[in-house]
Order: C-alpha cells, then structure tokens, then sequence
C-alpha cells in the first residue's frame, strides 16, 4: 500500500463515527450513503467521502492491516429466541412512515421528538429488506407478530436478520414499535 492509500485509510480510521460506520457495514448486506448518513445522524457527503475513501482503499493489491468486525456485529447471537420477540406499532408513536415509489416497501422513518421550537426530526433511511419488513408491521390496533412471522409475511431473507433485529431495536429505542 502506497503511503497516499494508507493515509486515507488512516483519516477514515480517526473519525469519530468510524466504528459505527464499520459497525453498521459489518451489519447489512449493503447500505446506501443516505441510509449510514441517516443511521449516525452524520451528513450525507461526509458518509459519502468517507465511503469513497474505504472503497477506494479496499481496491489496492494489498492491505497489511488487520481489522476483526466481528466484535462490531451485534452483541448477542441471532437465534430463534431473538426471532419470536412479538412487535407491533406503538400507538401515537409520532412517527411519519414514507413508502417507496413502487408502493410494496417503506422507504424511510422519521420520528418527532420534543415539541415547539425545541422539536426535532430523525429521518431513517431503510434498506429495502427493511422496508419490506416494516411495511407488514401490525398496526397499533392489530395483534403482535413475532419478527421471524413479519419476515415470512414480508419476504425477507434470514440473511437480512442482522439487519432487521438492528432497526427493531432501534424503533423500540425511539418508541415507534412496541414489543409484546
């Protein structure tokens, strides 16, 4: 690796967002820009830059560098146990969900908090197995279903559990979902 590669890569690595940026490629299959940037609250071109410069960094012949992401996956094991926890919407939940342009998927969330002038908008971006998944989340008035039902209702792969166990915990976080 030429010092020029090396130094970019360096740059990257000092961020202060570098490991959830890791984090969360270790995570999904593939993330967009907008979805990372949205996830970690970071500016969009500045996840853009810093994506360019890993990719453009993982093209060299050879990088003596050796990073383990396995300890930035999630803490616990995905197992079935993690897969019947049963969710739903939570009501009143003050959340706008947007669906995409093929009407089959949602495209983003965004969650109000605060009120007045001190109010505040996050804006999540999702993968398409997410919004696959959220788009068949029960309706507050609805019974719960497990994750593992949502996921065969909707479509999703058992490779985008990681993934999807990420955002449900997340909603759960923001209080958008409800676990039962």
């Amino acid at each position: 690796m030429k010092f020029r590669e090396a130094s970019l890569l360096g740059a990257c690595l000092a961020k202060d967002y570098a490991e959830d940026m890791f984090r969360l490629l270790a995570t999904y299959k593939t993330i967009s820009s907008s979805e990372a940037a949205s996830r970690l609250s970071v500016h969009i071109k500045t996840t853009q830059d810093f994506l360019e410069d890993i990719r453009y960094s993982m093209k060299v012949e050879r990088i003596v560098m050796d990073l383990d992401l396995s300890g930035l996956q999630m803490a616990e094991e995905m197992t079935d146990l993690r897969l019947k926890l049963k969710i739903k919407e939570l009501q009143h939940a003050g959340a706008r969900f947007t669906t995409a342009r093929s009407n089959d998927y949602l495209s983003s969330v965004v969650v109000w908090a605060g009120s007045g002038r001190n109010r505040t908008e996050k804006k999540i971006n999702l993968s398409v197995p997410q919004g696959r998944f959220l788009f068949h989340l029960p309706f507050p008035s609805a019974e719960p279903l497990s994750i593992e039902e949502i996921m065969k209702k909707a479509g999703v792969d058992r490779n985008n559990v990681p993934e999807i166990v990420d955002i449900v915990q997340v909603l759960i976080e923001l209080k958008v979902v409800q676990a039962a």
